[in-house]
């Protein structure tokens, strides 16, 4: 009898064993098994958040005008000639603008200079000089035709006493309707003219104050 005792309280201890053993790996699926159908749903529900905010941009987006313009001023104690030779060397102008790689000047069309920029992201735009008044007045208007924006600058120069204003105004139209909205919410519109009055205050050695209109 004594024997047989320690066999039977093992026989018992592994039927306990084994029973435990099947309720933890039961239990393990099953909990894996949730996981699996959470994260699936997880998933699911990702994608169609993402269809729905791609819904929204694009029902958005073609509500949006073609055609923008945005006007911005500021002013610098510089007179209007040394403001003019700057920003009418157009050759120079990748030396002061960080946004602006090269210039390459091209053959002209009629009366008009042309020029080829390519900006820091490798992003080349053909530029038109439509309009050059010295000391006064420079329009440059975007001549590619394969692009899916176009536009110009027209850039005014003002004395007041001691004090030169430069106004920038920029028309453009977006044929792209996911552009229109990155321009409008995302980049803003007016951002490169921003760039471009901070970038000749820095050249100048002047804080500027952007404001609209």
């Amino acid at each position: 009898m004594s024997n047989r005792r320690p066999v039977g309280n093992v026989a018992r201890i592994n039927r306990y064993v084994r029973a435990d053993y099947d309720i933890i790996v039961a239990r393990w699926v099953d909990s894996g098994t949730s996981s699996g159908g959470n994260n699936l749903v997880w998933i699911v529900f990702g994608v169609v958040l993402l269809a729905g905010f791609g819904f929204v941009v694009r029902t958005i987006a073609k509500r949006l005008p073609v055609a923008h313009t945005v006007t911005r001023t500021a002013q610098y104690n510089r007179s209007p000639a040394e403001i003019w030779l700057i920003v009418s060397d157009l050759s120079a102008q990748p030396e002061w603008r960080p946004d602006l790689r090269s210039a390459e000047r091209l053959p002209p069309r009629g009366a008009r200079d042309v020029w080829l920029e390519t900006d820091n992201r490798d992003q080349t735009t053909t530029l038109e000089t439509v309009e050059s008044t010295p000391h006064r007045r420079l329009v440059r208007r975007i001549s590619d035709e394969n692009l899916n924006y176009s536009g110009d600058w027209s850039l005014e120069i003002g004395e007041f006493g001691e004090v030169t204003s430069i106004t920038i105004t920029e028309t453009g139209e977006i044929n792209n309707s996911l552009f229109r909205f990155l321009n409008k919410y995302i980049v803003g519109h007016g951002s490169g003219v921003d760039r471009y009055l901070t970038a000749l205050g820095t050249k100048l050695g002047i804080d500027v104050r952007i404001t609209d209109g």
